[in-house]
């Protein structure tokens, strides 16, 4: 029997990223210019473009100014931790009903947006951190994805502020993520959150999860020989074991070891044996083999970023509430194009649905919504001159 085809168009997918932005962080009408719906277009359009609200109101023929929507977001948007709670609901809309059946791996990680400028009010809002792209500053957000068949869609986002505690972070995004009914079978988390304090909580939560390991103590050339967790890195074959860390406050806490060592294989000037050191609790690893293939599943989340980044819109706002604003609708967007891609583009088979990101790549998905903003506004394709232009 053949299958019913229906046809998507830009327009449809630009109202459907409309709809689920506007249905939770609920913008308000600022005038007979900056309605709702305008304001929507216009920040969708600026993402679609990885550009600034300035350029994009500049580019579309019938926006109102860049001045006026900033003043319409300032007047309309809530409190930073009520922006927070509405982004995490629009990333919690359209989840699989598979995702909660049963527990899922979930990935954690702490993104870091690179800030040159003075806190906007409160000294904490500014992450300090090691320096990357000329700056230790940063605007910081910690993420929980959930990992289905491939398919990444983030669950809850949070900002990080100064001086925080990754324990409190890791306890707040676990709890947003518990109100998505998605219940984490184990954890894949960031070297960075390598620390006795986030691992005393996780074996007092219960919360099983993989880490890799960060080496510290004397090198192996050291006269006196390796020490600390730099011991593991002699090793010459794989194995297991456990080591105890502990923190200024000379706080405790022990985890299992797994050392993976393989040859380094078509790495470039990379020559003889690699040891992978990964922490683990709670877990009962069948072999090396399974540790180091179940942690290569959050290097997805790197790419999860790559995509993020392509829908962020820029700008040089010191406010947080609006920076907040432009990553959630970045993973706002990223969640729209993995949601399409499971109910809408798949193809149902016996064993599983099959996936073809080919159909509808990220890029092109942005792309279409930007059509869909230039048939709704119009393009600018002119400007004024006070001389003429010369053939």
């Amino acid at each position: 029997m053949r299958r019913r085809q229906y046809t998507i168009t830009s327009r449809d997918v630009q109202l459907h990223a409309a709809h689920v932005c506007q249905k939770y962080l609920k913008l308000r009408d600022h005038g007979p210019k900056c309605r709702a719906n305008v304001l929507l277009t216009i920040l969708l359009y600026a993402a679609a473009r990885i550009t600034s609200l300035a350029a994009a109101c500049t580019a579309l023929l019938k926006a109102p100014s860049d001045q006026a929507v900033r003043d319409a977001l300032a007047a309309t948007l809530p409190n930073i931790h009520e922006l927070q709670r509405r982004i995490n609901r629009a990333l919690a809309d359209g989840l699989p009903r598979c995702l909660r059946r049963r527990p899922q791996p979930l990935a954690i990680d702490l993104v870091l947006i690179p800030y040159h400028g003075e806190p906007f009010e409160d000294p904490n809002e500014v992450y300090r951190g090691q320096a990357k792209s000329g700056t230790s500053h940063f605007h910081a957000y910690a993420t929980v994805y959930v990992i289905c068949k491939g398919r990444r869609f983030t669950l809850a986002v949070t900002f990080v502020c100064k001086g925080e505690k990754l324990e409190d972070v890791l306890k707040r995004l676990l709890k947003q993520a518990a109100k998505t009914g998605v219940k984490p079978r184990y954890l894949l988390l960031d070297r960075g959150f390598y620390s006795v304090g986030v691992i005393r909580y996780l074996q007092y939560a219960r919360y099983h999860f993989v880490m890799p390991v960060v080496c510290r103590g004397r090198k192996v050339e050291h006269p006196k020989g390796p020490s600390g967790t730099r011991v593991f890195l002699t090793w010459r074959r794989s194995g297991w074991g456990t080591y105890t860390l502990r923190d200024a406050k000379k706080r405790k806490a022990t985890l299992s070891i797994c050392v993976k060592c393989r040859n380094y294989r078509g790495q470039w000037k990379r020559h003889g044996r690699q040891r992978l050191v990964y922490g683990y609790w709670g877990l009962s690893p069948s072999s090396y083999q399974w540790v180091y293939e179940t942690y290569r599943l959050r290097f997805g989340i790197e790419s999860s970023y790559r995509q993020m980044h392509q829908a962020r819109i820029r700008t040089c706002s010191r406010d947080p509430l609006i920076r907040l604003l432009f990553v959630g609708i970045a993973l706002i967007l990223r969640n729209v194009w993995v949601w399409l891609h499971w109910e809408v583009l798949s193809h149902p088979r016996r064993g599983g649905r099959r996936f073809d990101l080919n159909q509808l790549p990220f890029r092109a998905m942005l792309s279409w919504i930007r059509q869909a903003a230039e048939s709704l506004l119009g393009i600018r394709d002119g400007m004024q001159s006070e001389h003429p232009l010369l053939t």
